[in-house]
């Protein structure tokens, strides 16, 4: 029997896309949205970094804009997530903020929001949740007797390098407590600051302890800009592959998502770039609209392509069975019909000829050691 469509799947008019208070607002430089839209259950700091964009004002003849975004600490019951979706590869997921500052337009977590009462559209890229005892909880689910090592990913639904981390440094915390354990685990970032803890990822690599994908969703730096306005530049992504590549880290490319008419067509040019850069696998997700994040994409497809928007959405619905999502597992990943077996046999086919198509090597779930209790660290020298 067919599950009763949730109310996510439907599709929504012009008008509740385009608010009449939003519709003659442009976009906000800087921001994937400036529309605070209230969530479902609603009754009614960053700093300077170069990321290959340069600075936001550094365009001729435009005003500087500095979105203010603030970051809300918060000391979290326990950080693993299980996975019960068998579109995912990993048992478990550890996500060291809620919330993202790249902005990403079409980001299928936008909706996690609203658990926190908060918008899934500009508080979610404005009001960061960050997990500042991340690590501490996972050193402690560690330890625990019940847990044994198990397929891991850290960053599943928000950036787990978003702009706030070269400051917190959660995920590096996260990653010490890893390297520690000799646990494995996957990652997922469109952000060049991985580089920054290759002295932690690499010798774990050598071990087969680790696998890396880039996210690179286009190389044109325009398209980009306005796709994902915080994250880093197409260039300086596939530079962090090349240094991926170069420290013996298993990295892989994720064309993500395939937004018809929008990315699609550089869909082998972004696999072309990225095996030249090192990469050696790649997977592709089309275009996911759950919830809130519908309406949110829909007006930026009017705001910025107007010409193409009902062509766009003509083809996601055509992959949704007529609907604008379907939440199933099995096919929410990959859409059906026509056009999305032609964007899966595209990708397949640029893999192969390309040499991204190789399995990767399982990780080695058989180093993993609990972590020595606290009390006892550092006692060795003692007795030296």
């Amino acid at each position: 029997m067919p599950s009763p469509t949730p109310r996510n799947q439907r599709t929504i008019s012009r008008d509740e896309v385009l608010p009449p208070a939003l519709a003659s607002r442009p976009p906000q430089k800087g921001r994937g949205t400036i529309w605070a839209i209230e969530h479902r259950y609603s009754s009614r700091a960053s700093e300077s970094f170069d990321d290959g964009w340069g600075r936001l004002d550094q365009e001729a003849g435009e005003e500087l804009v500095a979105p203010e975004t603030t970051i809300i600490e918060e000391r979290v019951k326990s950080v693993l997530s299980s996975n019960d979706s068998p579109d995912l590869s990993f048992d478990l997921s550890i996500n060291p903020y809620r919330g993202c500052e790249h902005g990403c337009v079409y980001c299928f977590a936008r909706p996690t929001h609203s658990y926190l009462n908060m918008s899934p559209g500009l508080d979610f890229e404005t009001r960061i949740i960050a997990k500042i005892n991340a690590a501490e909880r996972l050193r402690e689910a560690f330890t625990s007797r019940a847990y044994e090592a198990t397929s891991l990913n850290v960053g599943s639904a928000t950036d787990a390098y978003q702009p706030v981390e070269r400051k917190l440094g959660i995920t590096r915390a996260v990653i010490e407590v890893l390297a520690e354990c000799s646990h494995p685990f996957s990652l997922v970032t469109k952000s060049s600051g991985v580089e920054r803890d290759l002295d932690l990822i690499a010798p774990m690599a050598a071990r087969g302890l680790v696998g890396i994908y880039v996210s690179v969703t286009s190389l044109d730096p325009a398209l980009a800009r306005i796709l994902e306005p915080r994250a880093a530049a197409p260039h300086r992504r596939l530079k962090t592959i090349e240094a991926l590549a170069k420290a013996g880290v298993p990295v892989g490319v994720s064309v993500s998502p395939m937004i018809p008419f929008i990315n699609e067509p550089e869909i082998e040019r972004i696999l072309e770039a990225a095996a030249a850069a090192g990469a050696t696998s790649a997977f592709g997700i089309v275009l996911r609209l759950p919830w809130e994040v519908n309406p949110i994409f829909q007006r930026w497809l009017d705001q910025h392509f107007p010409d193409r928007a009902a062509r766009v959405m003509a083809r996601v619905r055509e992959m949704r069975g007529g609907r604008d999502y379907d939440a199933r597992f099995g096919s929410r990943m990959s859409g059906e019909g026509a056009w999305a077996q032609m964007l899966a046999q595209r990708l397949a086919k640029a893999k192969a000829r390309l040499g991204l198509d190789r399995e990767r090597a399982a990780l080695d779930l058989t180093q993993f050691r609990k972590p020595l209790p606290k009390s006892t660290v550092g006692q060795g020298d003692l007795f030296g």
